[in-house]
């Protein structure tokens, strides 16, 4: 598939530039869109247990997010040090950047080094065809955290907010470097609901790096992903192939659950795993481990897009994203939620 099929025009004005609570609002309060077989409907997250039914089985991700925004010092002067992915001690894949609002702007060297929160750093080596992306080592990370970190944030946003803002009711294992914001919108409210309607509960961990990265390359397969850090423990598994086997359906909460299961897959079921995993998931390699995905709304040519392709059907997610718009959704990590359950698989029950 060629790049150019996750294009689409979004303005800019629908990016969500505060979290609901700032507007004096809940979480739930956010707008849902619905995408089924049958079209696209419109509603608030607080009503998602009305749209589920009995049986269905939603994945979450239990990561919680890193202060992982550092501010550096250099031999260029300030700058902005976007932590990512851990790979050891001390050992992280980072972006940095000028600012929250300016991409790029920093050309680090192979050893040269920096400061951050009054603890030493240096720059090791750009990410194979990843070139904003750079292998960092900090001397002391959780002190560089502690004294100079903050929530990665853009410029889109119109303030600052807490780590809390940044968190899920799900959120116990730290390790994110963004949000894994399509739960973001679950309040306590809403997992009664969901308890009423009968809806069961998985969890797994994946730890998201960096915002979704534009797939700059003319063909779709040919874009590079890094390593991200999961875990399919075994509940998680027994829990999803349970469901699975009794034609139930399946929803991820996130991307991230899509990746994290599909990285578990072993052709028949999902079996207990953990590690690093690279899987990019696009309509050449479909998904087979849900059936449905709640998500945030995701900007042109993010991977992530390409993800949802796989799921529901290129036609299902243009349509929606056209409904989107239109209809003045908000994009980003505050923004508003989609629901999509496309049409089950025969083949669903094994």
């Amino acid at each position: 598939m060629k790049a150019a099929a996750l294009e689409f025009e979004r303005p800019a004005a629908l990016a969500a530039r505060a979290p609901a609570e700032a507007l004096g609002r809940e979480r739930d309060a956010v707008r849902l869109l619905v995408s089924t077989p049958d079209g696209h409907h419109h509603s608030r997250f607080a009503n998602l247990a009305n749209f589920l039914e009995a049986g269905d089985l939603l994945v979450v991700n239990r990561s919680a997010t890193l202060p992982a925004s550092l501010a550096a010092q250099g031999e260029a002067g300030s700058f902005v040090l976007n932590l990512s992915n851990r790979y050891g001690p001390g050992l992280w894949l980072a972006e940095p950047r000028r600012s929250a609002s300016e991409p790029g702007g920093v050309a680090p060297r192979p050893q040269q080094s920096f400061l951050v929160g009054g603890t030493g750093g240096r720059f090791l080596a750009p990410f194979p065809r990843l070139p904003r992306l750079w292998f960092v080592h900090l001397e002391n990370e959780r002190e560089a955290m502690r004294r100079s970190g903050s929530p990665i944030r853009y410029g889109y946003l119109e303030g600052q907010y807490p780590l809390g803002a940044y968190q899920t009711v799900f959120a116990d294992r730290p390790g994110s470097a963004e949000m894994p914001s399509a739960a973001r919108p679950f309040t306590s409210r809403v997992l009664t609901d969901l308890r009423a309607r009968g809806v069961e509960l998985a969890r797994i961990t994946l730890h998201t790096g960096v915002s979704s990265l534009e797939v700059e390359t003319e063909n779709l397969e040919d874009h590079v992903l890094y390593p991200e850090a999961f875990e399919v423990d075994a509940a998680a598994a027994q829990a999803v192939n349970a469901a699975r086997a009794a034609g139930r359906r399946v929803i991820a909460v996130g991307t991230t659950v899509v990746k994290a299961l599909e990285s578990a897959w072993d052709g028949r079921a999902v079996r207990p795993a953990r590690g690093f995993t690279r899987r990019f998931l696009h309509p050449g390699r479909p998904v087979s481990s849900v059936n449905g995905l709640i998500s945030g709304l995701h900007d042109p040519r993010a991977s992530h897009l390409a993800l949802l392709y796989a799921l529901a059907g290129e036609e299902m997610v243009r349509g929606a994203y056209r409904e989107a718009v239109r209809e003045r959704y908000l994009w980003h990590e505050f923004g508003d939620s989609h629901l999509l359950l496309p049409a089950r698989s025969r083949e669903w029950v094994l």
